[in-house]
């Protein structure tokens, strides 16, 4: 449930940031009429998402036995890069506000009204396909790896809406850097599990060997398929017996992570200086 929650608020705050911005700025400047090319630009982007999802079902129905794990593994790679590369954007995001407020001044600068309206239609669009389409990938691992949860999910794209429009039109102060932080930290252990777990998928399907396996056993102490086992499976990947591939994959993700996270740091030390 946690990891439906995780994915889908963190998707849906990013496009709602999006959207918030855009409306608050709207109004700011007495631009009212461009906000039904919004609400046209969401709904779109909905849309679009959904037939993304139906199309991706079907698409992998197509697959079985070898081949089918196969791809589950691809898809947990995927998943990984693009909760990464997500995480290490909002990292770097210090003034989100002001770019996409560019981006959308920019649009109504335009001499005609009509690509004022697409400029606008298209940027909503982009920003909630682009979410929607990541979440599909993200709730594919997550159901390849322990299955949906459906309330989760849905409760955190409640959530997200919650936050975004609290953000933007109330005198609610919310640290969005530290809500950023905080899911970052647990979409990164996330993210490495989904990396062991699709390697475990290659495994499985005889694809790649796993050198040492298993390389230890502690499902005498915390087993994988009990209750706190498979919480930790589902939210982190654990697994109780896992190769020594596994276990250099997870460890070669989170040390890639770190890296990252310091060049990040250093290069924001070096702006303020």
């Amino acid at each position: 449930m946690i990891e439906s929650f995780l994915v889908t608020s963190r998707e849906t705050l990013e496009a709602s940031l999006v959207v918030g911005i855009v409306l608050a700025y709207l109004n700011r400047t007495n631009n009212q009429s461009y906000k039904k090319t919004v609400y046209y630009g969401i709904g779109a982007g909905i849309l679009a998402s959904i037939i993304a999802a139906l199309a991706f079902t079907f698409f992998a129905g197509e697959f079985e036995g070898k081949t089918e794990q196969i791809f589950e593994g691809i898809t947990m790679l995927i998943g990984a890069v693009l909760l990464t590369t997500m995480i290490l954007w909002m990292m770097q995001q210090r003034h989100i506000s002001k770019e996409i407020e560019g981006k959308v001044g920019k649009h109504l600068m335009s001499a005609q009204p009509l690509f004022s309206h697409i400029g606008i239609f298209t940027l909503i669009f982009i920003a909630v396909i682009r979410e929607g389409v990541e979440t599909v990938i993200f709730l594919n691992a997550i159901n390849y790896a322990s299955g949906i949860n459906f309330v989760g999910g849905t409760l955190g794209i409640l959530a997200a809406i919650v936050v975004g429009y609290l953000f933007f039109v109330s005198t609610k102060k919310i640290d969005l850097k530290k809500l950023f932080s905080v899911s970052s930290i647990l979409l990164i252990l996330f993210a490495a599990g989904l990396v062991a777990h699709g390697i475990h998928e290659f495994e499985e399907a005889g694809a790649v060997s796993g050198i040492i396996s298993p390389l230890f056993d502690i499902n005498h102490i915390l087993n994988e398929k009990g209750i706190l086992g498979s919480f930790l499976k589902g939210l982190f990947g654990y697994n109780g017996n896992p190769s020594l591939l596994e276990v250099a994959a997870w460890a070669s993700y989170l040390g890639l992570i770190l890296y990252l996270y310091r060049r990040i740091g250093s290069s924001r030390v070096k702006a303020i200086g």
